[in-house]
C-alpha cells in the first residue's frame, strides 16, 4: 500500500512469542521512502491520517491521502510509493478472530464456525480495497485509533481485553458500510442443504503439517518447477487434498502461493539489483517473462517495469517490530 501500503507492509511488532499474541494490534507509523509489495497472513486496516501515496496491489494502482482507509486480506501482495511522506494507523487483526465475528453476527444463518469460513469467502470477494470514507468520516476514528495504539503497546490484548474489543467495534463500524462485498441470499435451511455441517459448535482446527511442510517447501526454493503432484506427493497427499488443506490453512492454493512468493522475489530483485525483467523473472522461476509479468500486474497492479521505474528502495518497515508471516 501506499504508505498504508508502507504501514500495511509493516509488520506488527510483537509476536513471536505466543504469550505475547494478541489478535488486535494497533500502530502508526510515517513513511517517506517507497516500499516494496510484501504479503503478511493478518488483515489490515489501514486508516491515513495525513499526507499521499501511490499503492499498488490486486486493485491496481490507486492514489491515497487522509480520508482514505485500505483494508487488505491475509496474504494480497501490497506496495506503495509515499508522495513526501503519508501517515497512517494500521489495525493488525487475526483472521480467526475475524472469523469467528462474523459467526456471531451472522449466527441465525450460519451452523458453525467452519460455514462462517465459507461465508466471509462468499461475500469478501475483493481480497484489496481502498476506501474514501472523507476526512470527517476518518476525523471520528482517531481518538479510537490512537488508544488503541496506547493500549497495544501498553500491557497487550489479554490486560485490556474488552476495552481493545470496544475500541475495534466501534472503528469496524464507521468503516464497515463502505466495504464492497457480495450479495448472498440464502436462508438457514438452503445454507444447511448446500452445505452439510455438525451441529453448532466452535473449533480451531491446528494447521495440517502437511500444508506447513508444503509451505517450507515453497519458500525453501520458489524457481523449482513446482507441480501440484510433485509437491502433494512430497507430503504424502493428492493433489485434491493438498489443494484443500493447503487453502484452509493459508487461504491460497499452494500454486496461488507459490505466484506471490516469486512475485515479491522478483519485485526485491528489480528494486536491489540490475538484472534485467526476463533474467529476474528467470531466477524466480518462470521460464516466460511474458507469464511473469501477467503475474507480477494481477498480484501488484504494476508491470515489471513500471514498478522498477518508480525506483523503490525500501522492503521492511522503519520501525523496530517483526512482520507477520509472508
Amino acid at each position: 500500500m501506499g504508505s498504508p501500503a508502507a504501514e500495511s507492509n509493516a509488520a506488527p511488532p510483537g509476536g513471536a512469542s505466543r504469550r505475547r499474541f494478541s489478535p488486535i494490534l494497533a500502530r502508526t507509523r510515517t513513511v517517506h521512502s517507497p516500499v516494496g509489495p510484501v504479503a503478511y497472513d493478518c488483515v489490515k486496516v489501514i486508516v491515513v491520517r495525513s499526507g499521499s501515496a501511490i499503492l499498488f496491489s490486486e486493485f491496481g494502482q490507486k492514489p491515497v491521502g487522509a480520508g482514505d482507509v485500505v483494508v487488505l486480506s491475509a496474504n494480497v501482495l501490497c506496495g506503495s510509493e509515499p508522495e513526501g511522506h503519508i501517515t497512517v494507523t494500521t489495525v493488525y487483526l487475526d483472521t480467526d478472530y475475524l472469523v469467528d465475528q462474523v459467526f456471531w453476527q451472522h449466527a441465525g444463518l450460519l451452523q458453525d464456525r467452519l460455514d462462517a469460513q465459507g461465508l466471509v469467502e462468499t461475500i469478501y470477494t475483493e481480497p484489496a480495497q481502498a476506501l474514501r470514507l472523507g476526512e470527517d468520516r476518518t476525523g471520528m476514528l482517531m481518538p479510537w485509533l490512537d488508544e488503541l495504539v496506547v493500549l497495544s503497546i501498553d500491557g497487550g490484548f489479554g490486560a485490556h481485553f474488552y476495552r481493545m474489543q470496544a475500541l475495534w467495534f466501534a472503528i469496524i463500524d464507521v468503516v464497515a458500510p463502505f466495504v464492497r462485498v457480495s450479495q448472498v441470499r440464502l436462508s438457514p435451511t438452503q445454507r444447511a442443504r448446500t452445505r452439510p455441517t455438525l451441529p453448532r459448535d466452535r473449533r480451531f482446527a491446528p494447521m495440517r503439517n502437511e500444508a506447513m511442510q508444503a509451505r517450507e517447501a515453497l519458500h525453501g526454493a520458489i524457481a523449482e518447477s513446482w507441480t501440484l503432484p510433485s509437491l502433494a506427493g512430497m507430503v504424502h497427499l493428492s493433489p485434491k487434498q493438498l489443494v484443500r488443506v493447503f487453502a484452509d490453512t493459508y487461504g491460497k492454493t499452494p500454486l496461488a502461493y507459490l505466484k506471490m512468493l516469486r512475485v515479491a522475489e522478483m519485485a526485491r530483485l528489480l528494486r536491489e539489483t540490475n538484472v534485467s525483467v526476463s533474467e529476474a523473472a528467470h531466477q524466480v522461476g518462470w521460464r516466460s517473462r511474458s507469464r511473469a509479468s501477467e503475474a507480477f500486474v494481477e498480484c501488484t497492479g504494476l508491470t515489471p517495469r513500471r514498478y522498477r521505474t518508480m525506483h523503490v528502495t525500501g522492503t521492511g518497515w522503519p520501525g523496530n517490530g517483526q512482520p507477520c508471516r509472508p
